[in-house]
């Protein structure tokens, strides 16, 4: 795509990672591998190592799924709970069933589903049924008491013993889940304590793309992950264990490095010993030896922490996050040397507000030319912005109109009239609508409606909270969307 420049070679990644996997699994004879973050639609590695594929992990992967298998595992209180994808807007549920169709549409096998931390939840009962139903395994880990502190009693019939062992045949078992929070380790764990009794000999490694070990502690691309997991009270630090083991400092985050003493204990009282001598040392992680330009990672990183302190600002505006989120991304941007302003976007986008007195939004497209819309009566500034990058990329002169005001007016009384809506002026999803509605008659229409791929990746920002709408239809065509925390009403006429 022209204008954009890689820094992570994906290639040697893939290669590098699978031999480094496969080293792993002929230590023990069966793995079981933790896979920390997203297995699939990784975009925030995608975004802060530009050439980082979202499905990079899987076509890693690909290289050893015949000797693989994959467990997906969620927690029952999620189910309870319908905790949301904060990046794709589904529930944690439905996204179990995503993502096994998504991995078996890739040719891996998914061998079950385990609901973790239950206690007789009724809404993970009926998650249980549907999946019964579906023709999907289940089994079902239960709550330890006094987890994870007590050790001899984790490690006993009463512990882990309780939980269902998982029956697997491949020598490599994935355990993946929706989100974090699901009982990933707990669950890989459990199935050691099970093999064991069983007379297999089995290991435990983890995949956790970041913080990345071998770059330094305040590395953006590190700091970047923080950003990313302020709402976890993740923090990267020194891995001190590893320092003592080998006097190399690498870097971790203060949960692996808090609960490694009780992990080396729960070893030690499955397998007889711990055969790792720090976090460090149970990672796989090759990604920092894929980095083909670092300058150009460094400069992506800096640009997600700004999206980050820009979500999370529009969170504790909305009242969903408390303020400590906030500032600790503003101490990041801080450590990194950046302002909110150094994302091109928010300077066009305010600018435009400025002169038009009406919110604005832009969009800076691949070759790095920055479009701007503002609010009409038609339409809102993210639908005007996205009719106006459609006509750049297709060579479309601005007057050009390709949705008449006759076509959006029936759509504008179905909304208001109909549809009991307040707001008249079309969100995006509407104006793609009406767009294509207009492609079959009108050729510069068409041409426009065929620019939509590639608004893929690029950049936007709007200076007002948009709706759920527009936040989704971005996020559908791959765009980046941040917004000030400011509400419309705020802005003055």
């Amino acid at each position: 795509m022209s204008g954009v420049r890689y820094g992570f070679d994906s290639e040697k990644y893939t290669e590098l990672q699978s031999q480094h996997i496969k080293e792993r699994i002929d230590q023990f004879g069966k793995l079981y591998l933790e896979f920390g973050g997203k297995l699939y639609d990784d975009y925030h590695a995608s975004r802060v190592l530009p050439g980082f594929a979202p499905d990079n992990k899987i076509k890693m992967l690909s290289h050893l799924k015949n000797d693989a298998e994959i467990i997906i595992a969620i927690s029952a209180a999620a189910i309870e709970q319908n905790k949301v994808r904060g990046d794709l807007g589904i529930t944690y549920d439905a996204d179990v069933l995503r993502l096994k169709s998504i991995f078996e549409n890739s040719g891996f096998y998914v061998g079950s589903v385990v609901i973790t931390q239950y206690t007789g939840q009724p809404a993970a009962d009926r998650f249980r049924e549907k999946l019964t139903a579906l023709g999907i395994r289940s089994y079902l880990h239960y709550v330890i008491s006094e987890y994870p502190a007590n050790v001899p009693l984790i490690v006993s019939e009463d512990g882990y013993g309780k939980n269902d062992f998982i029956e697997t045949s491949r020598n490599l078992v994935i355990v993946t889940a929706p989100g974090p929070g699901s009982g990933k380790m707990a669950t890989c764990l459990s199935q050691l304590y099970h093999e064991n009794k069983r007379g297999v000999k089995a290991g435990y490694a983890k995949f956790e793309t970041f913080p990345v070990w071998n770059l330094p502690l305040q590395h953006p691309i590190n700091l970047a992950y923080e950003a990313a997991t302020a709402d976890l009270d993740d923090v990267n630090m020194i891995d001190p264990f590893h320092l003592e083991a080998y006097g190399k400092m690498t870097v971790n985050y203060n949960r692996d490095v808090e609960i490694f003493p009780v992990l080396r204990a729960i070893f030690e009282g499955i397998l007889g010993e711990c055969p790792y001598k720090s976090p460090t040392d149970m990672g796989v992680n090759m990604l920092g030896f894929a980095i083909s330009d670092e300058e150009v990672c460094k400069k992506a990183a800096k640009q997600e922490i700004i999206r980050r302190y820009f979500t999370t600002a529009c969170e504790v505006k909305k009242g969903n996050a408390p303020k400590e989120e906030l500032y600790k991304e503003e101490l990041l941007l801080k450590k990194v040397g950046v302002t909110p302003e150094d994302r091109p976007v928010v300077v066009a986008a305010s600018d435009r507000e400025r002169a038009t007195g009406h919110p604005a939004v832009a969009i800076e497209i691949a070759d790095g030319r920055i479009v701007t819309g503002k609010t009409s009566d038609l339409l809102g500034a993210a639908a005007a912005c996205l009719m106006n990058a459609l006509k750049v990329c297709a060579d479309i002169p601005h007057d050009m109109k390709l949705v008449s005001a006759e076509a959006i007016s029936p759509i504008q009384t179905l909304k208001t009239q109909y549809l009991g809506g307040t707001n008249p002026r079309l969100h995006t999803d509407e104006i793609l609508i009406a767009l294509s509605a207009s492609a079959s008659d009108n050729e510069l229409a068409k041409k426009a409606m065929e620019q939509l791929p590639l608004l893929r990746g690029a950049q936007a920002h709007s200076t007002v909270i948009l709706s759920s709408v527009d936040i989704n239809t971005f996020r559908k065509l791959g765009v980046s969307i941040t917004c000030s925390p400011v509400y419309e009403e705020k802005i003055p006429k």
